[in-house]
């Protein structure tokens, strides 16, 4: 007996269904795009909030502008532990890393 899927209207689960359902490497792709969004964002957040421009944030760890803005694009796929905590060092922060489980990221198809 095959079960139906429920009809949805909802763009996002029409998306995941279509492109990422039983497929793991797309999922693993995708979260990856997410985890290094997530990077950037927040390293531009902790810049802003402390009111400094991508070059004193530089100045500040001994490095160039155009590094701050490539850790700051998230394209950017290179970030290293040790460099992330420099940035949050400099900007009176710290590093936190949280392992969390992939079962509400990998539905059923």
């Amino acid at each position: 007996m095959t079960s139906k899927r429920k009809r949805t209207t909802d763009a996002v689960e029409i998306l995941h269904r279509r492109y990422y359902a039983g497929r793991p490497k797309r999922v693993a792709a995708l979260e990856e795009e997410r985890a290094n969004a997530d990077v950037a964002r927040q390293i531009c957040a902790l810049r802003t909030k402390a009111g400094l421009t991508q070059a004193q944030v530089a100045k500040l760890i001994g490095t160039t502008p155009s590094v701050i803005s490539r850790l700051e694009d998230a394209d950017y796929e290179g970030h290293s532990l040790s460099m992330l905590r420099r940035i949050a060092a400099a900007l009176q922060a710290r590093v936190e890393i949280r392992f969390t489980p992939l079962k509400s990221l990998l539905r059923a198809a």
